[in-house]
């Protein structure tokens, strides 16, 4: 089934980070990553998490430390079973990197009737304690249908 699972945003570094943190907390079995869309783009490559991001993430027992936003590439896309992405729209930016990674790639909000999960960056702190609270409800969802 899914044995290796990439979750992608825009930059890597708020809402991928936290979903790969999430999903590798509540699957310890699986092989999971992250990586942005738009890294290379954003000049964020090799940066770390965002540091609201990681505040958040710390006062709910999950670490960000160590990550290091990468751009999503044809090989990684070839290398995941599953492809989890925040937004409907990303969905079509990974199909233009990989377009064979059409059929593997599904929103992250899926089970949770939420489509997007929307994009705290330079927002405030209620936008990320939202992206927080979304990711972790679609996280328990997903640990249902993948364990």
């Amino acid at each position: 089934m899914f044995e290796k699972i990439l979750v992608v945003c825009v930059g890597n570094i708020c809402r991928s980070p936290t979903g790969e943190r999430l999903l590798q907390q509540h699957l310890p079995n699986k092989h999971i990553e992250s990586a942005g869309i738009g890294t290379e783009k954003s000049g964020l490559t090799g940066k770390a998490a965002d540091k609201t991001a990681n505040e958040l993430a710390l006062l709910h027992g999950i670490d960000l430390s160590g990550h290091q936003a990468k751009q999503l590439t044809p090989t990684l896309c070839q290398n995941y079973d599953l492809i989890l992405v925040m937004e409907k729209g990303h969905i079509e930016a990974v199909c233009k990197i990989a377009p064979e990674a059409r059929g593997k790639t599904m929103l992250f909000g899926h089970w949770m009737n939420q489509t997007d999960i929307p994009d705290p960056y330079m927002k405030s702190r209620e936008a990320f304690e939202h992206a927080y609270t979304l990711l972790e409800k679609s996280t328990l969802a997903w640990m249902k249908k993948i364990k």
